[in-house]
C-alpha cells in the first residue's frame, strides 16, 4: 500500500512528538532490533527508528530489510531519522488496532 500525501501529512503530525522508540547502533540491523521493531509496531503503530549510520546506501538497505520484515509502511525519512507505521493488511488483522489513517 502506498500512503498519499495527505496520510503521510496525518502520520508526521501524529510522528512529530514521538521519541524514537529503537536505536540502531554500529552493529547495525539484526535479529534483535528486528524483532524490537515488531514489537513496537504491534504496541505503538506509529514508531520512529533512529540510525546510526550516515551512509546513505546503508541506511537505503536497512529500510527495504525492515520493510521487507516487518511489512511495515515507511512514510517519512530524515538524516538518521526512519518512520515507519503498521501497513494495511497488518492493521485489519489486528483487532485491538486503532486506526491512525482515518483519524
Amino acid at each position: 500500500m502506498n500512503l498519499s500525501t495527505k496520510q503521510k501529512q496525518h502520520l508526521k503530525g501524529l510522528a512529530h512528538a514521538l521519541k524514537p522508540v529503537v536505536l540502531m547502533g554500529a552493529n547495525g540491523l539484526t535479529e534483535a532490533v528486528l524483532a524490537e521493531i515488531e514489537i513496537a509496531l504491534d504496541h505503538h503503530e506509529l514508531i520512529k527508528v533512529k540510525v546510526a549510520s550516515e551512509d546513505r546506501e546503508t541506511k537505503l538497505l536497512i529500510i527495504d530489510a525492515i520493510v521487507r520484515e516487518t511489512k511495515a509502511e515507511k512514510f517519512r525519512l530524515s538524516v538518521r531519522l526512519l518512520f515507519f507505521t503498521v501497513s494495511q493488511s497488518k492493521r485489519k488483522s489486528n483487532c485491538h488496532a486503532s486506526n491512525l489513517l482515518n483519524s
